[in-house]
């Protein structure tokens, strides 16, 4: 465990089970140093150091005092207090001890430019991921100024948009704290923005990469417009490059002599450069590599800032994305007969109208109504209380990851950046902004705004339809619980334990060997229970841990108890490792059992059993522990391995309640493709016809027998004639990933209305 006593902790030693110690960015940045992505060295200054300085500096009084009373939405008012808190903090004195070891930490970080960046415990969190509210502070250099620029991201705290987001979203300003995570600074030749998904249709296939000359904030600022790649996730095929001259770049300058490097600043992109692409094809495919590594490690779509130096790619924030959507069919409706206006990049879908207003400066943010269109140059996170309160939102500057792009998504409000000329339209002009083609239309576009409609009344139906195949989700972060759960799901088909476990970070059988065995067990038990309590009554399928050996390796302690495979993939995993080690068997099952004492809407799914003899097994030892299968415990096999489809009826016989299709690994076992290979990626297709009739056999033989029948692999996310034949051939229920909720609702009503299984609406959930 991590000392609370000291001010600095290295990245290597913390990671996502460390949030509130270190904050969202500083966890971050440990889970992928951890997880061996490369990442720019560094430390944090802990949160605890933060409440440690005000407590001891008296701050507290000073600070209710000033946010007594305010009202946020009166921004000079805001901005006047903000300013005050701001100033009584960086004048405080730093205690003598955190100010030593913040030198020491950089002394042996090796004393060059650092980068010194904010990270509040409520930062970069699912349900709170307006990030960007605090400082940060490029090529700071020397000991002292480090200090400085520490208690500097301190006050930033209390900016006034920060104020206002934790006034908006229910924070208590005085419990959420500030860690600082000092870094090496990456001299960036080009940088920007990676999603792991295509942000403005959701596409899960897709990843989407952005880029600059120079330091990445030109694009997040949406000073610069970027390049923009498609990436095709499975195959790292480029499927589109959009090229953007660039003049300029943001970089670190040169003092007049040459000797010694200054601050940032806009410089010239060298003539021969302008004209070319940023990346070209090699790199673009490996920086997809990363990028599909770390949503592989944390289990979900990433949003993520990178760097190149020297040949190297860094990255230098990895967050979830928190904005999927359903995406819709473009081409739907009449054709449309108002007049173009203004045509940009689309960034956040949906259809708004309303009258212009521009807004060239921050302070000026009050001019935008409920209902007006916000006209910027580009916007910043002193934007959002106007966003917020726009029909739509048109930058001049900026691509799909730009700030306005992003916090539109979130916002759900439609947006089009990188529109040139933008400020220069008619304030009180009526337009509409379609965010879904990256049109603005004068006036009232109709049959833009009945298409819209269409949407909206499409996914209200499926918000409410109630189908008889079951929609399961599948999930792995007790941080999005609550939020899932608020959806319209029958349940969650499948809880992934390793996800976890990695935020427990430290090997189970490390706590048998330090006598610390229940420790395990009731960090476990923790992360379960979040998920029952959210989903209650409604069905949590939790699947037993299935860590493949170089996974636990990573794990604290865990390269001593690991031996090195060839292939993990087929190794070591399992059913199998639950019978060769009951005693880390034991800490799963009591945790559980600890569950269980509170919350029976647990159900236990057992993963990669590759013989009838291994689930027997595996059921004696849930018997010895008392976990027996009853009407209120159900026991279910994933159907992952080819034996299981084989001899499917042997495996029902040993007794289980249901199954759930692991198509992943059933399409790479049936196929003998390795799921991770680039050159066998277009032969991996879980539509490949062996690998349905793998699935069709399995759902059938399952039904016959009376089980009840899932699949919580990729399949049904991706491809909607998968769900199709599942829901025809008689699945009773479907599990995907939270953005495909809606879609696959729908796509599970119109099949059942093709076999004549008319869907029920349920009454209406406002």
């Amino acid at each position: 465990m991590i000392s609370l006593a000291r001010s600095v902790v290295w990245f290597k030693d913390v990671g996502r089970e460390d949030l509130g110690l270190v904050g969202g960015k500083g966890a971050n940045l440990g889970e992928l140093t951890r997880a061996g992505i490369p990442v720019p060295p560094g430390f944090v200054v802990t949160a605890d150091t933060y409440f440690h300085f005000i407590a001891q500096n008296g701050l507290e009084p000073a600070l209710k005092k000033e946010l007594f009373g305010l009202d946020v939405s009166d921004s000079r008012a805001l901005n006047e207090r903000a300013e005050r808190i701001k100033q009584r903090i960086i004048e405080a004195p730093m205690p003598a001890h955190i100010a030593e070891e913040i030198k020491a930490a950089y002394r042996e970080l090796g004393e060059g430019a650092v980068a010194v960046r904010s990270s509040a415990t409520a930062e970069d969190l699912p349900e709170a991921s307006f990030a960007g509210q605090q400082s940060t502070f490029l090529n700071v250099v020397g000991g002292d100024n480090v200090v400085k620029a520490v208690q500097a991201c301190w006050a930033s705290l209390f900016e006034g948009r920060a104020i206002f987001y934790r006034e908006e979203a229910g924070y208590d300003h005085l419990k959420v704290g500030l860690a600082v995570p000092v870094q090496r600074m990456v001299q960036s030749e080009k940088s920007g923005v990676m999603f792991t998904v295509e942000p403005v249709r959701s596409d899960p296939t897709t990843i989407t990469i952005e880029a600059v000359y120079g330091l990445g904030e030109g694009i997040v600022s949406g000073e610069i417009s970027p390049d923009l790649y498609l990436v095709k996730k499975d195959s790292l095929v480029i499927t589109s490059k959009t090229h953007v001259p660039q003049p300029r770049m943001i970089a670190k300058a040169h003092d007049s002599d040459g000797s010694h490097e200054g601050a940032n600043s806009w410089q010239p992109v060298p003539d021969a450069l302008v004209d070319l692409p940023k990346l070209n094809d090699a790199d673009i495919r490996e920086l997809a590599r990363i990028g599909r590594s770390v949503e592989q490690h944390y289990g979900g779509p990433q949003d993520i800032e990178w760097a190149y130096e020297a040949g190297k790619f860094y990255l230098t924030q990895a967050r979830p994305v928190t904005t999927m959507k359903v995406a819709v069919d473009d081409d739907e409706g009449e054709e449309e007969t108002a007049a173009v206006l203004l045509k940009g990049q689309p960034a956040s879908p949906g259809v708004g109208i309303g009258i212009v207003r521009v807004v060239h400066d921050p302070r000026d943010i009050d001019i935008v109504k409920s209902g007006d269109v916000l006209v910027a140059e580009m916007t910043t996170p002193d934007f959002v209380p106007a966003m917020k309160r726009a029909a739509a939102i048109i930058t001049e500057r900026g691509g799909r990851t730009c700030h306005a792009a992003i916090v539109s998504r979130e916002l759900g409000i439609p947006c089009v950046v990188g529109v040139g000329d933008a400020t220069k339209l008619d304030v009180d002009r009526l337009v509409t902004v379609d965010g879904s083609l990256g049109v603005i239309y004068d006036g009232r576009a109709e049959a833009r705004l009945q298409w819209a409609e269409r949407q909206k009344e499409r996914y209200s139906r499926a918000a409410t339809l109630k189908t008889n195949t079951k929609l399961y989700v599948n999930l792995a972060e007790p941080e999005l619980a609550e939020v899932v759960a608020k959806r319209h799901v029958d349940g969650v088909g499948l809880l992934r334990a390793e996800f976890i476990v990695a935020q427990i970070g430290t090997h189970p059988r490390q706590f048998i060997e330090d006598g610390h065995p229940e420790e395990y067990t009731k960090k476990l038990a923790e992360g379960i229970s979040e998920f029952c309590r959210a989903f209650a009554p409604r069905p949590v399928v939790y699947r037993l841990t299935d860590f493949k050996t170089n996974e636990y390796a990573n794990l604290r302690g865990g390269a001593k108890y690991e031996h090195s495979e060839e292939n993990p993939m087929i190794g070591f995993r399992g059913a199998s490792r639950y019978i060769q080690e009951p005693d880390i068997f034991r800490l799963e099952l009591d945790a559980i059992k600890l569950v269980r004492s509170e919350f029976t809407n647990l159900a236990i799914m057992v993963p990669f059993v590759r013989t009838p003899a291994e689930l027997q097994g595996v059921k004696q030892a849930l018997a010895e522990e008392g976990l027996v299968r009853s009407p209120d415990f159900k026991l279910w096999m994933m159907v992952e391995v080819p034996s299981n489809v084989l001899i499917l009826d042997r495996f029902i016989d040993v007794g289980i309640d249901g199954i759930s299709i692991g198509s992943n690994d059933l399409t790479q076992l049936v196929l003998g493709v390795d799921r991770d290979s680039e050159k066998l990626a277009a032969t991996f297709d879980e539509r490949n016809e062996a690998v349905m009739l793998a699935i069709q056999t399995a759902v059938t033989t399952a039904r016959r027998r009376g089980l009840t029948v899932s699949i919580c692999g990729q399949a049904p996310s991706v491809y909607p004639e998968v769900t199709e034949h599942l829901v025809e051939w008689g699945a009773t229920s479907v599990s995907v990933s939270p953005d495909m909720i809606d879609q696959t609702r729908e796509i599970i009503a119109d099949a059942e209305a093709k076999l004549g299984r008319a869907p029920l609406q349920l009454p209406s959930r406002e």
